[in-house]
C-alpha cells in the first residue's frame, strides 16, 4: 500500500508546480500568496483590536505626518490629488479604461479577474470596515474629514488591486528577467504613493494602509488564480474538443 502511495504523492506535487495543467504551478503560487497575505492581515487585524503597541506607532506616524502636513506645499497639493484620483469613482474610472485596454487586445479573462479584483476588493473592503469599525485619526485641525471607518483603507486597497493586476499582466507577457520585475517595482511605486497620501492627509492609520495592502494582495490572487484556472479548463476543453492547441492563457 505504501508503495502505491509514494508514487501518488509524487505525481499530485508534480502536477501542482507544473506550469502546465488546469490546476498547476499557477494555483499553487496563488493558493501560497493567499495564505501569506491572510496571516499579515490577521496579524494586524488582531494587534488593533487588540490595542498592540502598533496603535500607538499609529498615533506618533499620524502626528507627525499631519504636523508637517498642516504647512501645506506642492508636495500635500499632489497628495491631495494623488488621493482624489484614487477615490472610489476614479479607481472604478481606471478600471473601466483598463478593462476596454484589455477588451481591445483581447484578453477577456483578464477582464473578469479584473472585474472581480477592483469593483469585487471594494465591495470587500466595505464590509472589513464595518466589521472592525475602527475610528479615523482625529485632530483638531483636520486636512480631510471623513464620516467612514478607517480599517482597512478603501484607497490602498483598491491601488494594490488595480497596479498588482496591471503588474501580473504586464509580467505575464514580458520576455526576460527586467521585463517581468519592473512592472511590481513601479505598482509597488504607485501603491507605496496612495498609501502614503492617505496617511499623509490624516485619512488613515500606518496599520490601516498596511493591512489594506495585505488584503488586496490576497484578494487578487484568489482573482488572478480562478480565471486563470478557469481559462485553462477552458482551453483544456477545446483541446479535447478540437484536437488544436490551446490558445494562451493569461
Amino acid at each position: 500500500m505504501l508503495n502505491n502511495i509514494a508514487p501518488r504523492l509524487h505525481r499530485f506535487a508534480a502536477a501542482r508546480f507544473s506550469p502546465e495543467g488546469e490546476f498547476g504551478l499557477h494555483l499553487t503560487v496563488g493558493v501560497a500568496m493567499l495564505l501569506a497575505a491572510m496571516a499579515v492581515f490577521a496579524r494586524l487585524a488582531g494587534a488593533v483590536v487588540a490595542g498592540a503597541p502598533i496603535t500607538q506607532l499609529d498615533l506618533e506616524v499620524a502626528n507627525w505626518l499631519h504636523a508637517h502636513a498642516r504647512q501645506g506645499g506642492l508636495l500635500r497639493d499632489a497628495l491631495m490629488l494623488v488621493t482624489h484620483l484614487h477615490s472610489t469613482p476614479g479607481m472604478l474610472a481606471l478600471a473601466a479604461l483598463t478593462g476596454c485596454w484589455l477588451y481591445r487586445r483581447g484578453h477577456r479573462y483578464w477582464i473578469v479577474a479584473l472585474v472581480a479584483a477592483v469593483p469585487g476588493g471594494m465591495l470587500l473592503n466595505v464590509a472589513l470596515k464595518h466589521t472592525f469599525e475602527r475610528a479615523r485619526p482625529h485632530f483638531a485641525e483636520p486636512i480631510l474629514t471623513l464620516s467612514t471607518y478607517s480599517f482597512p483603507s478603501g484607497h490602498a486597497m483598491a491601488a494594490t488591486c488595480l497596479y498588482g493586476l496591471l503588474a501580473c499582466y504586464a509580467a505575464r507577457h514580458a520576455r526576460g528577467w527586467p521585463g517581468r520585475v519592473l512592472p511590481f517595482l513601479l505598482a509597488a511605486a504607485m501603491i507605496f504613493t496612495v498609501a502614503f497620501s492617505r496617511m499623509y492627509l490624516g485619512a488613515h492609520y500606518l496599520s490601516d494602509v498596511l493591512a489594506a495592502a495585505a488584503e488586496g494582495c490576497g484578494w487578487l490572487a484568489i482573482c488572478i488564480s480562478a480565471a486563470a484556472t478557469f481559462n485553462r479548463r477552458g482551453a483544456a476543453r477545446k483541446k479535447r474538443r478540437e484536437g488544436a492547441a490551446p490558445p494562451q492563457e493569461i
